[in-house]
Order: C-alpha cells, then sequence, then structure tokens
C-alpha cells in the first residue's frame, strides 16, 4: 500500500472514531436526560391519623394535605410516592434525607425552622380544646389544675403547657390525636387540644359521642402549616412557586371546600407568604 493510500486510511479511521465518539455521547446524554426525568418522584412522608388533613382509608392514604400536595407537585412538575410513616419518623426522615419532604399539617415554627425549611404557608389554623357536654372548662384558662390530652411534639402540646406549665404531669402526650379522643371518651382526661379543624371534624362526624369544641382566640394564635423539607433543599423554590400557582389559579380553594365545606381565608393566607 502507497504512503498516499496510508495516511486516506487513517484519517478515514480517525474520522469513523469521532463519529463513533459523538454517537457515545449523545446516547449517554439522552440516559442522563431520562435518569433526570425519572428522578422527579419525589418521597412525601406523612403520619396517617389526623383527619381530615392525612388518614386512612381503606388501606389508601387520603386527606387534604394529601390532595393539595399532589396538586402542587404536578404543577411543580413532579410525581410522589406517599408513605405512612408515622409522626415522630417523619422529622427522622426529613433530618437524614431519606425522604424529600414531609405532608402532614405540620405548624411553621421557629424551633422547627433550626433544623429543617419549610415551604410558604399553605393553612391557617388554630388550636381548640374539646371536651365532654356538660364539661365546666369553657376558656382555656379553665384548663389549668384539669388533665389534657395532646399529640406528643406538636403545638397543640406547646399550648397545653403553656397553661398547664412544661412537663406538667397533667399534660398527656399520645402518639396521634385518635389515641387521645379515646382517653377523654374513657374518662382519663378531661380535655383535648388540638387543631381546630381536626378537633372539630370529629365532633361533627361522631354527634352521638356527646363531644364539644371550645374555641379562644385570646389564648390561641393562629398558627401556619407548611410542606416540610430537608434544610438547604434546592426544592423549595419550586414548591413555593407551586404553592402560589394553585392558590392563584383557583386549585387550592377547589380543594378546601371538597375537604371543608367552606372557602379558605386567601387573603390572610397571602399575608403570610
Amino acid at each position: 500500500m502507497s504512503k498516499k493510500w496510508t495516511m486516506f486510511f487513517i484519517m478515514l479511521l480517525s474520522f469513523t472514531l469521532v463519529l463513533s465518539a459523538c454517537g457515545t455521547n449523545k446516547d449517554k446524554s439522552e440516559g442522563t436526560d431520562s435518569k433526570d426525568k425519572a428522578n422527579k418522584n419525589l418521597r412525601v412522608v406523612t403520619a396517617a391519623e389526623y383527619a381530615p388533613f392525612e388518614y386512612m382509608d381503606k388501606g389508601e392514604i387520603v386527606g387534604f394535605d394529601i390532595d393539595l400536595i399532589k396538586a402542587v407537585a404536578k404543577e411543580a412538575g413532579y410525581n410522589v410516592t406517599i408513605d405512612n410513616v408515622g409522626w415522630d419518623p417523619l422529622f427522622v426522615e426529613i433530618g437524614d434525607k431519606r425522604a424529600d419532604l414531609s405532608a402532614s399539617a405540620i405548624t411553621i415554627n421557629d424551633d422547627r425552622k433550626e433544623t429543617y425549611d419549610f415551604s410558604i404557608p399553605y393553612f391557617l389554623s388554630t388550636n381548640m380544646i374539646m371536651v365532654k357536654e356538660g364539661s365546666t372548662i369553657k376558656t382555656a384558662e379553665d384548663l389549668k389544675d384539669k388533665k389534657v390530652a395532646v399529640q406528643n411534639g406538636t403545638t397543640g402540646q406547646e399550648a397545653a403547657e403553656g397553661i398547664l406549665g412544661k412537663n406538667n404531669e397533667n399534660v398527656k402526650k399520645f402518639e396521634n390525636i385518635p389515641l387521645a379522643i379515646m382517653e377523654l371518651k374513657n374518662g382519663g382526661v378531661d380535655a383535648v387540644v388540638a387543631d381546630n379543624t381536626v378537633v372539630e371534624e370529629y365532633v361533627a362526624n361522631n354527634p352521638k359521642e356527646k363531644l364539644v369544641v371550645i374555641e379562644d382566640e385570646t389564648a390561641f394564635a393562629s398558627e401556619y402549616f407548611g410542606f416540610l423539607l430537608p434544610k438547604g433543599s434546592k426544592l423549595k423554590s419550586d414548591l413555593d412557586t407551586a404553592v402560589k400557582s394553585v392558590i392563584d389559579n383557583g386549585t387550592y380553594a377547589k380543594i378546601y371546600k371538597q375537604w371543608f365545606g367552606a372557602e379558605p381565608n386567601l387573603e390572610k393566607l397571602k399575608e403570610q407568604q
């Protein structure tokens, strides 16, 4: 083979290798894009014992928070997988970054913000008192020297301890609100303190149990729920934008009315955002 032809084949071989490399890079690029798309599925953890926000119905996790996070995730371009892990474990899951976020009626407060990030507020709430009909308890002040059931690690516990005193033995802590309500019905405590929507929903759905709800705006301040995120999560910006969008486009109000049968106070909610 002449020198001329040798050079020609060397050049041809080099050109072929370049094309092959380009094809490989393209395949890798397409693979990365597909992987990124697949990774848009978010793991959401919750404690499904807090109707109507999140609870189990025929083996399925349902509730206001569940419908809302699905709508928010869709607006942001994500899919979600929702796991019921329990109240205390969900904070561990988020802290260890084993989950992307939590939707579980979690009040935004300064203590939690030291360890976690939150989305902008998506729900306005306040604590209320549940008692049996005929109870002498009429205000939060009347809870002093009474036995009060709360869910451990919640703002309901903080509110009760604010009245009775921190570490007061009369503040009975339970894993979830259904257990706290059961203790009230069984006579083990005089009252339950929890989010207004939860106790109001329970009383409305169980009229035969003869329980009533007491509101005390002077004792219990307004609270705002947010989606809980690992500290420094890059997801926060997407979630915040999506929460605002579902509020502005009417999706939020539709979900709210479906679960609570009333119009949300959007003006007050937006003031906190």
